[in-house]
Parts: C-alpha cells; structure tokens; sequence
C-alpha cells in the first residue's frame, strides 16, 4: 500500500478559555458564584469590587465593561427601579401586599423564630445541667451521666440496661438495679420522655406527666395494649377492646397525637441551607415583572490605580490579569442577562400559576423555552438548576416550573404540579369518616377529562408525603 497525502476541512468546536468561563458560571448556584468570585478577587490584583450602589440606568446606558455596578432589570420604569427591599418591610406590590416564602412571610417580625433558629444547646449539655442541680450521691450521679452519654440524637435509650452494664468496668460491680435508679432519675428531666426505651415508653412517660382523668387512662390503655391498632386507624377494634365510645376516644386520640415521640430532636443541630433567590418577581400595574436580586448580584470593577499603571507600562505582567478580569465581568453580566431572560420566559408562560396557584400551572418543557429563547437547551438546563426566584407565592427553583405531564381526554395536557395540587385540594376537602381512595380519586379526575391511572395517583400522592386511605380514615 503506497502512502498518500490527503486534505480534509472538517469543522469543530472550540472550547475557548472565555468560553469555559462563561459555562463555569452559568451552572454555579449563588453561593458557589460568591466563593469563586472570592478565589479570582484573591488572585488577581486588578479585580475588586464596587462599594457604592450606582443606579441600574448606568450599566443600560453603554457603560463600560470594566465596571459591573448594577443588576440587569427587566423593566426600565421607575416605579420598579425605586422599590428596594427591606428586611423589616418586605418586597412590597403594587397593591400593597407583601411577599411570602414558602413557609413564612418576610415581614412577620413576630413569626416563630425559635423553631427555626439552630440548637444553641445540645440535648447532652441541657441534662448535664440538670444532673448538677440534683442532691444525689455522686455514684448514682456518675451512672446518669453514663446513660446520657448512651442516648442518641432523639432521646432515646438504644441499648438494654444489661449491655450498658456489661460495658461498665468490673471493679466497680455496677447492679442491674442501680441502672435502673439511674435510668428513673433521667426520665424525670425535660424533656419528658427522654430516656425511654422504645416508642410506647417515650409515649407513656409523658402521659403520665400530665393531669390524671378519664381521657388520659384511656390513652394510657392505648399506648400500653393497642398502639399498633391506633397506628392503623382500626378504630371499631379499638373501641371493641377498651369499651368507650366514639367522644372518648377521639379525646384519647387527640391526646396521644399531641405528644412528642422524639423529645430529643428540638436539641438536634440542623444544618440549616440558606436561599438567596436570583431573580425577583413583581406584580406592577397587573402586570407581572421581573428583575435580578440586586443583593445575588455581584458588583465588580477594574482597580482603577493599577489600570493607570498598566497603561503606562505596555510590557507589564498584569496584561494577563486584566484580560481575566474583563473576561469574568463580563461573564458575570452575561450570567445574570441569561438567568433574567429565562426567568422572563417562565413568567410569561406561568402567569395563570402566578395568578391562580399550583392548580393552574401549565405544562413546560426545557425545549420550549430554548426555542424561544434561541439558546441550546443544555443551557436552559444550567440555568434552571439552583437558580432560585422569589414571588409572591414562595421561592421555586425554576426548574419547579418545569415537569411533566399527562394527557387529557380533549388532546391537551395536564401539568403534573397541577395534578398534585388538585389531589392534595381534593384530600384536604374529603370527609375524615370517608376518606377517598386512590381509585376514587382517578375517577373523579377522569371525570374532569384528566386521564391519570391509579398507580399515578398513589406516585403522586406519596409524593406529597400523604398517608393512604386506611390511615387517613378518622373517628
């Protein structure tokens, strides 16, 4: 075979060091933009960042590239750029309302702060202090403080008394019945119930703290012989083996839902993730608007004693670190100017969702929104993913505006959000006596025209975090 020489042109893309920067970006969440902004501001001497708020006219009206000072806005009337956001007030409307996360308004100063604030004291450190205002002998004090140390994160006492003993060392001839002592001393602390050994313990305990009458020996009778029975919501059998009625036993059973099974896990650290949305959205003049969160956006501009130094010294080394700094200004912007067009996008076509809830979102695809857009729909996936927008309805990552969905008798489509706000609506508004079954369910949407199988429906409701029919069932 005679070796030859041949000519191809072929074409391919190249991944340029600005363009890898700009996909580096795009797919960081806030959080992870702020560290990597830090490691560049740490880097390059040329970067810093701006400390005064310039107006966000100056970056629309051809400012330079060098200076990033303002978040991008989606609508250029004054009324949307004079709001600004207020811990103490909110993000207030045009009607005057304010808006709400999706667990709590931003301007309830009186909301619950104390279920939501991390532990300060552990459980451990809250029964030690306990165990130091005891008047007991220091032998029976130092058992205490052995079964402390034994409890896990709920409270709960997970070994027997007989393998805690067995751990103990030999020369100190620990007896069963002075763990027991010990163990007695605990279950006497706050929070009522620590120490149990099991469920029905940690429930038992704490009903005997409370006041004696007729309701609480029946729950006591419960708790002792037929809490498997309760747990199934097999209330004929219940009221079968105790004898009572229907009023004493939703009494008993109201009782026994109102105690804690976990006493332990209000002390538990959580790690608790914080959100800053990226965009935020507005409704002004009944129309719905969006903008950047001016406190997710960060403002960056070129030191500008070191560019005069760079201008006079043609040769210097910093060129390189210029050239970075203009490139990743640049790419901020760009970042925020693509989240803003897609968070826009997502409006337009959500707004009876905006308007009307869950119930009435759409079907939406990342498709449609690259198509319309004219962007490749891997980056639309990149800007949906932990990319958060502030509403009046809570805060939703974008991509919760997306999902899929199921067809409907007409040839339409049916968002599976909607489908499961309507399943929870529907489960909300059943009677308790009667609950309905999935396959009731499935029914009654068929005969809206909305075509969902019943295995659908029980995906959809244990998405929800809903209990079946038989334990929804009540007295």
């Amino acid at each position: 075979m005679n070796p030859s020489l041949q000519l191809k042109l072929t074409q391919h893309l190249a991944l340029t060091p600005q363009l890898a920067l700009s996909i580096k970006l795009l797919q960081l969440s806030t959080l992870d933009l702020e560290h990597e902004l830090e490691k560049y501001l740490r880097e390059n001497p040329l970067l810093e960042r701006e400390e005064t708020y310039a107006q966000p006219e100056a970056a629309s009206k051809g400012g330079s590239l060098d200076e990033v000072s303002s978040p991008p806005a989606a609508d250029e009337r004054s009324e949307h750029t004079e709001q600004s956001f207020s811990d103490e007030e909110g993000w207030p409307s045009e009607d005057g309302n304010h808006f709400s996360n999706s667990s709590a308004s931003f301007d309830d100063e009186d909301s619950d702060y104390q279920d939501v604030q991390a532990a300060t004291v552990s459980l451990r450190e809250h029964l030690l202090w306990q165990l130091g205002l005891m008047s007991i002998p220091d032998r029976d004090r130092a058992l205490v403080r052995c079964l402390v140390d034994a409890l896990d994160d709920d409270g709960y006492l997970t070994q027997s008394l007989d393998d805690l003993a067995e751990t103990m060392p030999a020369e100190l001839t620990i007896e069963l019945e002075e763990l027991q002592i010990a163990l007695n001393h605990l279950q006497h602390f706050d929070p009522i119930g620590v120490g149990a050994r099991s469920a029905q313990e940690c429930l038992r305990l704490q009903l005997q703290a409370l006041p004696v009458d007729r309701t609480r020996a029946l729950a006591l009778e419960i708790v002792g012989s037929y809490l498997e029975l309760l747990a199934s919501h097999d209330f004929v059998k219940l009221k079968k083996n105790t004898g009572c009625d229907d009023d004493a036993l939703r009494a008993a059973h109201a009782m026994i839902c109102s105690l804690n099974p976990r006493p332990g896990a209000q002390y538990a650290s959580s790690d608790t993730r914080y959100v800053t949305p990226d965009v935020l959205v507005r409704k002004l003049r009944e129309q719905w608007s969006v903008s950047v969160n001016s406190d997710a956006f960060p403002r960056l501009r070129i030191n500008s004693l070191y560019a005069q130094i760079l201008s006079r010294q043609r040769g210097s080394g910093l060129a390189v670190h210029l050239q970075e700094a203009r490139w990743l200004i640049r790419n901020v912007q760009q970042r925020f100017d693509t989240i803003l067009r897609v968070a826009q996008a997502i409006v337009e076509r959500q707004r009876q969702f905006f308007d009307h809830g869950e119930v009435a979102m759409r079907p939406l695809v990342l498709r449609e929104v690259a198509d319309v857009l004219g962007l490749h729909e891997s980056t639309i996936s990149r800007v949906t993913t932990q990319k958060y927008m502030a509403t009046p309805r809570g805060i939703f990552e974008l991509k919760y505006f997306f999902g899929s969905h199921v067809g409907t008798e007409a040839g339409g489509a049916y968002s599976a959000t909607a489908i499961r706000a309507l399943i929870k609506q529907m489960i909300g508004a059943e009677e308790p006596k009667k609950p309905l079954s999935d396959s009731q369910i499935s029914e009654v949407l068929g005969q809206q025209g909305i075509v969902v199988a019943r295995r659908t429906i029980a995906k959809y409701r244990e998405a929800l975090s809903i209990p079946p029919v038989s334990l929804r069932k009540s007295i």
